[in-house]
């Protein structure tokens, strides 16, 4: 079966982290996290269509320029998301540069400043030279953004600071079989996408599909309802992608952690420090490569990946690979 969602962390462990989830098929892609990723091409720069910040620690929001630079000329709107007070971040960036070239740029970013019970959310348009225009409230429940294909849920932690953890979730991935579009004398091609988008939005069985035939040098395009082509299909359980960074290993903080990264295929996690510096883990508000492997077996994930490790480990990655994974098999 092939996956809906490729993530891809875009540094090193001991790097800034940032997250890369490409929505394949879908030219889209989400950032979780923006440490620096100046290697990250252009082309898939420009699939971003929304990032999530946990907080706006440098390591954490130092790519924000990055992808501001990347796509200052596009007609596009950029999503992005992050804890209280993330608003008066966005702007004090955006503030600090010179836009008197710009006025004709069709690029903005949408901001939304995630509160425990509200998302408050402002646009900066380039072309008024990012100052905000009036805002918008609505309530929050833990969602942040769904669509027919996923739903991107967020959740508060302590980190001394509020920082926010994400999950990702696939609401059901289809799969498609070609033996049966061949017996059907049915093409691989484009409107399978749209075939396979009729079915997340809850089309009825009779709405019908345009299948263009290629039959020599001519094109002419059959017409088939949805039910007909149900058969070709199976549906199964979503992809879901579990993302936590910066965080203490508090009973509060995992009383979120653990429903937030429940079942998840991919569990990422920060992990800066060995077990047997638990202490200064915990005055810095970080987890143990320990108590990250303990999370995720208690949340029962499929796979762990850890990353964020404090630079004091550069001759240690691998007790901390191991310390993780044992505690995650328990």
């Amino acid at each position: 079966m092939k996956p809906l969602l490729l993530a891809q962390l875009l540094n090193a462990p001991f790097g800034d982290p940032a997250l890369f989830v490409e929505v394949l098929w879908e030219r889209r892609a989400l950032l979780f996290d923006l440490g620096g990723f100046t290697d990250l091409r252009p082309a898939k720069l420009l699939k971003v269509s929304h990032a999530f910040i946990s907080h706006t620690h440098i390591d954490h929001f130092i790519g924000f320029d990055t992808l501001l630079r990347g796509m200052l000329n596009r007609k596009k709107v950029l999503k992005i998301f992050g804890p209280p007070g993330f608003l008066a971040n966005v702007q004090g960036k955006l503030s600090g540069y010179t836009w008197n070239l710009t006025a004709e740029y069709p690029f903005s970013i949408q901001a939304a400043e995630v509160h425990p019970d509200r998302i408050v959310t402002k646009v900066f348009p380039c072309q008024q030279r990012f100052f905000p225009e009036a805002g918008n409230e609505k309530a929050f429940q833990g969602i942040l953004e769904e669509d027919p294909q996923m739903q991107i849920f967020a959740t508060h932690l302590d980190h001394i600071i509020p920082s926010l953890a994400f999950a990702v979730q696939e609401r059901f991935h289809i799969n498609v079989h070609k033996e049966y579009l061949a017996q059907m004398d049915l093409p691989v091609g484009p409107w399978l996408k749209e075939l396979k988008t009729a079915v997340w939005r809850g089309e009825r069985d009779d709405f019908c599909l345009q299948i263009p035939l290629r039959k020599g040098e001519g094109m002419r395009v059959r017409e088939l309802p949805l039910g007909s082509l149900k058969e070709a299909l199976t549906i199964t359980s979503g992809q879901k992608i579990a993302y936590v960074s910066d965080c203490r290993f508090s009973e509060d903080n995992i009383g979120r952690i653990l429903p937030l990264a429940e079942g998840a295929d991919l569990f990422f996690c920060e992990a800066a420090f060995l077990e047997k510096d638990r202490e200064r883990a915990e005055e810095r508000a970080h987890l143990t490569a320990r108590q990250a492997g303990e999370l995720a077996r208690r949340a029962k994930v499929k796979k762990l990946h850890i990353f964020h490790f404090s630079p004091k480990y550069e001759q240690e990655a691998a007790d901390l690979y191991k310390e993780a994974e044992e505690a995650f098999q328990g």
